[in-house]
């Protein structure tokens, strides 16, 4: 086959993998070593990380053959698809030529499993290997990682890799059992554990020496996995709420120091198992759960917050004509309106409306005078969003947390046909 058509067949299979961004690398280049590549660099991009730098990545299959038959995989064994495989020689070839021509930065590479576990992560390892010590290329490698690999084979992984990702796959142990069989979530745990405490101890032993009778040339062990690992679940494919995928989400935040959770919704796949649902969920969803997941990271919110069970009065599915802070909000009237100018941080981060970023804006503001209405127009913030939750010297809203239905009505995006041609 053609190297073309191979690259036709593994970029088009590697589509649906959502865990590819590259935020999170520190900065390397390879202009003082005379090799090749950058982290730094601007090309033809097509994402961005959270500094602003715009990205783009090759992202391909090492091959879509699997000896797995998972059911809600394009590449599942008993799949009718065309089938390619790339040798390493031909990833890194093509990476090369690629960033050569100044359309990517960097690889996101993920592969089918072929034969075994170790087998695939060899294959894997070798091609970021060459990378980095036969072509010095420095820029920006994510390896996706096999759960069933040895543990040497991860930690070699990690020297060449800026990121590592080992999929979840579904949000619960009972949708894995049911599609797919083969996988084991403690096996799955157990690998991202084993990179996540490689993460922790490369970073205590690069620090700097604080005791007096240390060397000063003390020689740092090389960097494993700079930009941490992550990890990506399908959202519909089983009977999952979003309560259930929250939960383990923040769960694996919490035990593996994961940089991010993606979410990626279920694509009904052609000759699919009667166990799978015939329709996608909505893509809505998908956005509903990641905003739900950067509530959980950066606004000190909980999960019983933002998808409560039926105990506590909600379904366990988030809302999907509005956000999930501003369900919250209208959950809970009695928690405004917020003065702005005495409210704490924690409290302001649950203003609907209100980022981060603005939070710790009024929060310097208000050191040197009373904030007021405008004030917070400066800010550029969504100020009809926030005037029903926020009090200032010349603002109040009066009755309208009294009937958190018509406000909810108020502040739901309204419908609008979808546009012809879109």
């Amino acid at each position: 086959m053609q190297l073309s058509r191979k690259l036709a067949v593994l970029a088009d299979a590697a589509k649906y993998d959502a865990s590819c961004a590259s935020s999170g690398a520190g900065g390397r280049n390879s202009l003082k070593s005379g090799g090749i590549g950058s982290t730094e660099g601007m090309g033809i991009c097509h994402s961005y990380t959270p500094d602003g730098r715009c990205v783009s990545l090759l992202k391909i299959l090492l091959t879509n053959f699997c000896i797995y038959d998972c059911a809600y995989c394009i590449n599942r064994a008993s799949s009718n698809v065309p089938r390619a495989r790339f040798t390493p020689d031909e990833v890194v070839q093509l990476t090369l030529d690629f960033y050569k021509r100044n359309y990517i930065e960097g690889l996101f590479l993920s592969s089918g499993i072929i034969r075994n576990g170790d087998y695939t992560m060899e294959q894997l390892v070798e091609v970021a290997r060459s990378l980095r010590e036969d072509h010095r290329f420095a820029g920006y490698i994510h390896l996706k990682t096999i759960p069933e690999a040895s543990p040497e084979l991860l930690a070699l992984a990690g020297r060449y890799a800026d990121r590592l990702s080992i999929n979840i796959e579904l949000p619960t142990e009972a949708g894995l059992k049911k599609l797919a069989p083969e996988k084991q979530l403690p096996g799955i745990r157990a690998a991202m554990g084993t990179v996540s405490a490689k993460i922790e101890e490369t970073l205590q032993a690069r620090k700097p020496a604080t005791t007096s009778n240390a060397s000063p040339k003390r020689r740092r062990p090389p960097r494993y996995a700079p930009a941490g690992q992550s990890t990506q679940m399908i959202v519909g494919a089983d009977d999952a709420d979003d309560r259930s995928i929250l939960l383990t989400s923040s769960g694996l935040y919490g035990d593996f120091r994961m940089r991010r959770v993606y979410y990626s919704g279920f694509s009904p796949i052609p000759d699919a198992s009667s166990s799978l649902p015939v329709k996608p969920p909505p893509l809505l969803r998908e956005h509903r759960l990641y905003q739900a997941d950067w509530l959980l990271r950066f606004y000190e919110f909980g999960v019983e917050e933002i998808a409560p069970d039926a105990k506590a009065g909600g379904s366990g599915m988030l809302d999907l004509d509005i956000d999930p802070k501003l369900a919250w909000a209208l959950r809970h009237p009695e928690k405004f309106p917020v003065n702005l100018n005495t409210a704490p941080r924690e409290m302001l981060l649950r203003v609907p409306g209100l980022g981060t970023r603005n939070v710790d804006r009024i929060l310097i503001a208000r050191r040197h005078g009373r904030l007021r209405l405008e004030d917070m127009a400066r800010l550029r913030a969504p100020l009809q969003k926030m005037l029903p939750f926020i009090q200032l010297p010349d603002h109040h809203p009066r009755k309208r947390l009294d009937d958190p239905a018509s406000l909810r009505a108020q502040l739901a995006p309204k419908p609008r046909q979808q546009d012809l041609f879109a």
